[in-house]
């Protein structure tokens, strides 16, 4: 299969740029990178792509199986980078793609060099010592909700997520997103995030870090951020000023920002 094909595979900005590769996380796809994108392009060659069971991805590659783990996600993105022969990559992923790219890393180190972690979270789920944002009773009753009525669930929960109520059009947009995507793959994606555990490996990062976070998120509190930093030896924290779970939507000049002078300090 033309793995181009599969996942939507678009590649911008400069031909010879430092190789950014960015990764959407639950219910999105690379559109949602679409307001950071040309600021990145300026000095990076830009790699963007959708999961499949996401965005415009060949949804007959779909194998329930492969997709029930953070693996079947870190696999295309191994996939990506072999076939377009990716090297010396800043992996930037949002949300539990920020995990697949700390497994990622460890698999391939050869060919990812940095970790942008955009509002990341290794669980959701609070556990002794540790605030995950949610508690199980949350988690069982959030999928349960998914299951049952999957495009009401987005209508509720897309705003809540985004935040910025006083934005009401970015709300509507990850809403627009979430329904866009096939309910089946969305049920298999969610339980895949809302019920990882990633703290582990977070340990294995030795390539240089950047954790983004916001002020006020509700799916990543700031609580995640600083484990996530502290667990990460050597890592950066940057505390964006926005709320919400997309700053790259919500604050897409912040976030660029960030991105590009943790690269050109990190070199």
């Amino acid at each position: 299969m033309d793995l181009r094909r599969r996942n939507n595979v678009t590649v911008t900005g400069r031909v010879d740029g430092p190789v950014l590769l960015l990764a959407h996380g639950f219910g999105c796809d690379q559109n949602m990178w679409r307001l950071v994108v040309p600021v990145l392009a300026e000095k990076y060659r830009v790699v963007l792509f959708d999961y499949v069971g996401s965005g415009r991805a060949d949804p007959s590659a779909w194998d329930e199986r492969r997709y029930s783990s953070l693996e079947g996600y870190v696999q295309d993105v191994l996939e990506i980078c072999e076939e377009l022969d990716l090297r010396d990559v800043t992996f930037v992923g949002h949300s539990v793609s920020a995990m697949v790219g700390v497994l990622a890393l460890a698999k391939t180190p050869e060919r990812i060099s940095r970790l942008v972690m955009v509002a990341p979270s290794p669980r959701y789920i609070d556990d002794d010592g540790y605030r995950g944002g949610f508690s199980a009773e949350d988690i069982d009753e959030l999928l349960e909700s998914l299951d049952s009525n999957y495009l009401g669930w987005s209508a509720t929960m897309a705003p809540v997520i985004m935040g910025n109520a006083d934005r009401p059009e970015l709300g509507e947009e990850l809403t627009t997103s979430f329904c866009a995507t096939d309910p089946h793959m969305a049920r298999i994606f969610a339980r895949t995030t809302f019920l990882s555990d990633s703290r582990a490996d977070l340990k294995t990062v030795t390539a240089a870090t950047l954790v983004l976070e916001c002020e006020q998120d509700v799916i990543a509190p700031r609580e995640v951020g600083a484990y996530v930093h502290a667990a990460i030896p050597g890592s950066r924290l940057v505390t964006l000023e926005a709320t919400g779970h997309c700053p790259q939507l919500s604050a897409p000049e912040a976030t660029a920002g960030a991105i590009i002078e943790f690269i050109g300090t990190s070199r």
